[in-house]
């Protein structure tokens, strides 16, 4: 009977934050809603920068989120263009996609930066570092000077442009909402105003 109580306890706990998640305060409103890549399911779009410690301490978060992602929610990595000089490695990300290879690259390029503190500051430090992963150096060559990791990242600036973001790690909610740590309170709470705006985007769609 004690377990119940402390079950329901927590339960009325985690709905009363939610309830108290404010729009303005741990999220805000896109001015302009912007398009999904899967208008079928709600989308959340990851907005991060290897060379960001905040984005390297949320992935822990993602990765869990993600092990228990609802079929309805589309998630997509969106490497940010803030700068001219975040374009490196966001043709990183890019040239990793292409190359079917995210999987070999993603967490241990985090890795590299914030734990091993490797310079990837340059394209030839970059390309040692795929090599390094298995990808052989024409292979990256190839791609990473292709039109396909130019195209994307011109759509990569403008999307970071168009979701009005300041700073990295963002989460766009269903093309509609923004979130991130200084406004959650946490890196955690990102995970739990996301949850509640896809619950809430979910009750729009199924009316």
């Amino acid at each position: 009977m004690q377990t119940v109580a402390v079950l329901f306890t927590s339960l009325f706990l985690a709905t009363a934050q939610a309830a108290n998640f404010e729009e303005g305060k741990e999220y805000e409103r896109l001015s302009t809603v912007q398009p999904t890549s899967a208008p079928d399911k709600i989308e959340v779009v990851e907005l991060f920068w290897y060379g960001c410690p905040h984005c390297y301490r949320l992935e822990p978060h993602i990765e869990q989120w993600l092990e228990s992602k609802p079929d309805d929610v589309e998630f997509v990595r969106l490497p940010a263009v803030l700068s001219p000089r975040w374009e490196l490695l966001a043709r990183a990300w890019y040239t990793a996609e292409l190359l079917g290879v995210t999987g070999q690259i993603h967490k241990p390029l985090f890795q590299a930066i914030h734990e091993q503190r490797k310079r990837i500051n340059t394209v030839d430090e970059l390309k040692a570092f795929f090599v390094e992963q298995g990808v052989t150096a024409e292979d990256f060559d190839k791609t990473f000077h292709s039109f396909g990791v130019a195209a994307k990242l011109n759509r990569a600036r403008e999307m970071t442009q168009r979701y009005r973001v300041r700073g990295v790690p963002a989460l766009i909610i269903n093309g509609k909402y923004r979130t991130s740590a200084s406004e959650a309170g946490s890196h955690a709470a990102m995970i739990e105003v996301t949850n509640h705006l896809i619950e809430q985007e979910r009750a729009v769609t199924s009316d």
